[in-house]
């Protein structure tokens, strides 16, 4: 995971991909590919980035994972 620090710019950490994921599914639930397939064209580069994203809100409880759609939970 990458955090905020003099190295790494904010807009290129983790934490400021969160926002990214939270506002597509606060809109509907998806797949964790429907989902991939819309952010991977804006801040997201990869898969491995995605996947630390979703395991950093799953964490915090923000998204639950309910067979196999991912739910905002706020």
């Amino acid at each position: 995971m990458k955090l905020p620090s003099k190295v790494t710019p904010y807009k290129e950490s983790t934490i400021a991909k969160f926002p990214v994921v939270l506002e597509l599914l606060e809109k509907s639930d998806m797949t964790p590919q429907e989902l991939y397939a819309k952010v991977r064209k804006s801040k997201i580069k990869d898969i491995s980035e995605f996947v630390e994203v979703l395991d950093c809100l799953y964490a915090m409880n923000k998204i639950e994972i309910d067979e196999e759609v991912l739910h905002y939970v706020g």
